[in-house]
């Protein structure tokens, strides 16, 4: 099937399986490996991507439901001038990672949760990111690392990454919310 996706500003055009996962053909058609697999059985959250500006499991999301979306991947959170996301900042700073394998899901999950919340508490935190696993922190700098992104992402008045919705890509996250029972 042919599928046109705009991924970190960029539109491709691809023929793609039916089957084929979304985390699939970011990696290995678009080249954005920054955006990890861990489980591929929506476990684990490594893979996450914005997908119209929400948080979704990109290793449950087909590609085809991805057809006119706008995805957002690790890669395409820095600035023109190669600068990083507040985010990536903040969990550079607070050391948010150790190994580093959960830690693109990780940021794209807390600018989805910032997005909505701008201004969470520890609870919010944890509660948001809980579909995410680290093996490695103990979360605690993954926590400080998101409550600092907040706060950089308030003083900063133009985050890069914004909400972007279309009925279609809405449509897109749907299937993956309904085989995860909401959780991303």
């Amino acid at each position: 099937m042919r599928i046109a996706v705009t991924v970190d500003g960029t539109t491709y055009e691809d023929e793609v399986e039916p089957r084929t996962l979304l985390v699939h053909h970011l990696r290995n058609q678009l080249g954005k490996v920054g955006t990890v697999i861990g489980c591929d059985t929506s476990n684990c959250g490594a893979c996450t991507v914005l997908l119209n500006g929400h948080s979704v499991k990109s290793c449950s999301v087909l590609a085809v439901q991805a057809d006119g979306a706008d995805i957002t991947t690790v890669e395409g959170l820095r600035g023109p001038d190669g600068s990083l996301h507040p985010v990536q900042e903040a969990f550079r700073d607070n050391h948010g990672l150790q190994c580093g394998y959960c830690t693109p899901g990780m940021i794209m999950s807390t600018i989805d949760l910032l997005a909505e919340n701008p201004k969470p508490d520890e609870h919010d935190v944890r509660e948001g990111l809980e579909g995410n696993l680290c093996r490695c922190t103990g979360y605690q700098n993954i926590v400080a690392a998101a409550l600092d992104a907040a706060q950089r992402l308030r003083a900063d008045a133009s985050p890069r990454v914004e909400r972007t919705g279309t009925s279609a890509g809405q449509d897109a996250a749907a299937p993956a919310m309904q085989e995860t029972g909401g959780q991303q």
